[in-house]
């Protein structure tokens, strides 16, 4: 199994003999050759260890809750696990067969070889030997009104084919009908997939980067997805049919599509979990047809405060936080930085010749920034990616802050609602004085470019008397989400935010409320923010605070305390600057109690 390492690390061969050669391009689809390098982390120049949030250093955030620096950290460390540690492919396989209802039963004879088929015809959780009911109540007769021609695509749950409308609206039109055969819905899971994929294409088709959905049919042995025809190809093959990478400007183009259908979805609540550049087809052969994500059938929808378990995905574009199995729509960024990496340099950022070693290598490596063609790329233009493939979800990019980024912004991508906002803000009108004076302060050092995406925001859900009240959020959210949106979610938002019924945000406190501390930790200039936001809060918002009160205020245990307590100035009682820092992070009580104190 390969390691993954960075090029100042001398790796040593582990129990497979399995170790990752040098960088090669993205010649082809086939993984088994392709192999690249990974990059040097960035802490490795400044420091021979590594990074301790909890140190003195008041500008590093807590990681989140399983994930650790790298061991590539170290320069010249050389690093080997005397055993294999637990493969984290084990669990994804195991979910997609599941899914797929290939999970093989306990049967008696030999073990199957690799390539027999095991019949799962009743499946596990079931009701034991009771048959599963696959009558959709789909609409029947397809063949009364499609004339079904060639196959065009094949994948894992299902095949699509050409088909030419006999009547109706689109009669005449060509079209793409996914098969999905009931033989391979072997289990509730897989049968809830195609209700589900169903009922996301009905409610996400009409936004311009969507593919279109016309209707669905059943019949005994068939269920049948009708669509728009795609016939310009995936975005892979023109990849590779440009040598493996795009110029800046056309990848800037394709990314300001696949983020616009990316901000869509997310708002109505939908994590694709599977974008890739297989999943995206451009409607004709022309250089500049439009681009349209495709293959909802690993998506799901995410509630307002809910986290994602189940890991899904393809192994390349998997996200730190699913191996983890918390997730939501942060795993989607990091796909399309994936992607992004893959357009502006034609390799890919993580290696593996194993899935096992591909997902230790997402966990643990950087991405190479060094290696040509990097060098002739613009640095705004690794800034962007670089925001995309953080591996703490909270410091990525949404994808409305991603269109709004100044590498993008020539691309006049238009202003999107951005959902994370409601999530902010729900935080903050529920926080004590005491937090909120604290975010007050650092939204006084925001740097100019955020302020421009905080300001569009807010003007997009209509200020009154230069304000915002609950109605703006409702009617702005009602603007721009689909029915079933509204339908499902709006409730549970309009419960969470109804604190703001009886008050204004202005501007001002509207940058304090939708701030995000972990975002601007990921700046170049961070240091300088938290400097300037702890010199507003010494004037405005510091006062003397006790070890008992601080630890209340962040929710944590007696066992705390001896860490809090240098937090706090002996001389007056209120927040130094490292406690300030570390008051807007926050720390759980699980990172606090597992280390010594100093």
């Amino acid at each position: 199994m390969g390691h993954c390492y960075s090029r100042n690390i001398s790796a040593v061969e582990d129990d497979d003999g399995d170790i990752p050669a040098g960088t090669a391009q993205f010649p082809n689809r086939t993984d088994n050759n392709h192999q690249n390098s990974i990059p040097e982390s960035p802490a490795a120049s400044g420091s021979s260890s590594e990074v301790n949030p909890y140190t003195i250093s008041p500008f590093q955030s807590p990681l989140p809750a399983g994930v650790a620096p790298s061991p590539a950290r170290t320069p010249g460390r050389k690093f080997k696990w005397p055993f294999p540690p637990p493969s984290p492919a084990k669990p994804i396989m195991a979910a997609l067969r599941r899914r797929r209802g290939t999970v093989p039963q306990p049967r008696d004879g030999p073990i199957p070889e690799d390539s027999e088929e095991v019949d799962h015809g009743r499946a596990s959780g079931s009701g034991g030997g009771e048959r599963l009911d696959k009558n959709f109540g789909f609409a029947k007769h397809f063949e009364g009104k499609y004339e079904l021609g060639r196959e065009v695509g094949r994948g894992h749950f299902g095949h699509t084919c050409w088909a030419k409308s006999k009547k109706g609206k689109i009669k005449g039109q060509t079209v793409a009908v996914k098969i999905i055969s009931k033989a391979k819905m072997t289990s509730a899971l897989s049968i809830e997939d195609v209700r589900r994929e169903v009922k996301l294409l009905k409610a996400l088709s009409g936004h311009m980067h969507m593919v279109k959905f016309y209707d669905v049919f059943e019949d005994a042995d068939n269920v049948f997805l009708v669509m728009e025809l795609c016939e310009g190809g995936e975005l892979l093959d023109r990849i590779l049919a440009r040598g493996g990478r795009y110029p800046e400007a056309d990848a800037k183009r394709i990314l300001v599509q696949i983020l616009s259908a990316t901000a869509f979805f997310h708002l109505q609540g939908v994590v694709h979990r599977d974008l890739k550049p297989e999943n995206f087809l451009f409607t004709s052969k022309n250089e500049d047809a439009i681009l349209k994500v495709i293959d909802f059938g690993l998506s799901d929808y995410s509630r307002f405060d809910q986290r994602l378990n189940d890991v899904v995905g393809s192994a390349y574009y998997v996200a730190p936080e699913v191996l983890h199995r918390s997730y939501s729509t942060e795993a989607d960024i990091w796909s399309i930085g994936v992607i992004s990496y893959i357009l502006l340099c034609g390799s890919r950022p993580f290696y593996g010749r194993t899935e096992s070693a591909i997902f230790r290598c997402v966990l643990r490596a950087n991405p190479n920034f060094e290696d040509l063609p990097w060098p002739s790329i613009s640095p705004i233009a690794k800034d962007f990616v670089k925001r995309l493939l953080n591996k703490d979800h909270r410091k990525r990019m949404t994808a409305a802050q991603a269109l709004a980024h100044p590498w993008l912004r020539d691309e006049n991508p238009g202003l999107l609602l951005d959902f994370s906002i409601y999530k902010l803000v729900k935080s903050y009108i529920r926080a004590s004085p005491f937090r909120r004076a604290a975010l007050k302060s650092l939204s006084k050092a925001i740097p100019e470019e955020e302020l421009v995406f905080l300001k569009a925001q807010f003007m997009l859900m209509d200020p009154e008397d230069g304000g915002l009240y609950l109605h703006n959020f409702t009617t702005a959210l009602t603007r721009y989400a689909t029915d079933a949106m509204i339908e499902s979610r709006l409730p549970d938002i309009l419960n969470m935010m109804q604190p703001l019924a009886h008050k204004k945000l202005d501007f001002e406190e509207f940058c304090a409320a939708a701030v995000s501390v972990y975002q601007l930790e990921a700046l170049e200039e961070w240091e300088q923010i938290a400097t300037i936001a702890f010199d507003h809060f010494e004037r405005e918002g510091n006062r003397a605070i006790s070890v008992q009160e601080l630890a209340e205020e962040m929710s944590l245990g007696p066992n705390a305390y001896p860490l809090l307590k240098d937090w706090i100035r002996s001389l007056d009682g209120k927040l130094n600057f490292l406690g300030y820092a570390k008051f807007l992070h926050g720390v759980t009580v699980r990172s606090s109690s597992s280390r010594p104190t100093r």
